[in-house]
């Protein structure tokens, strides 16, 4: 998979909501989200922002070490292979995998309890 190519990241960037909206994701990737995001934020900055070409290249760092770390759970939401969870539309339903059957239009139904 290609990772530095502005496209992918973009989309990566665009992922990253769709990823925290998701309750089956781990919170430590999460939280690698929300601590980047406050590494944006905050004053202290590994190299200070008054170095202006300087200045912003740390924080692109951060970043790029965050889209490389969560690249391949970021790819699923893009790309489409996150799976859809249907636990809760079929929660208490019991459903049967696996079943073959077939079904036999030249036989007349049955008249049960005609008797």
């Amino acid at each position: 998979m290609q990772f530095l190519g502005l496209r992918v990241l973009i989309k990566r960037i665009k992922a990253i909501r769709f990823m925290m909206a998701d309750k089956s994701v781990p919170k430590r990737k999460k939280a690698v989200i929300i601590a980047g995001i406050i590494y944006l934020f905050l004053p202290i900055d590994i190299i200070p922002p008054i170095l202006f070409p300087f200045g912003i290249l740390d924080d692109i760092f951060v970043w790029i070490l965050i889209l490389w770390y969560l690249s391949s759970e970021l790819d699923k939401y893009w790309i489409g292979e996150k799976p859809k969870d249907y636990s809760r539309k079929y929660r208490g339903k019991n459903i049967v995998d696996d079943v073959k059957y077939s079904v036999d239009e030249d036989s007349e139904p049955s008249q049960r309890g005609q008797d």
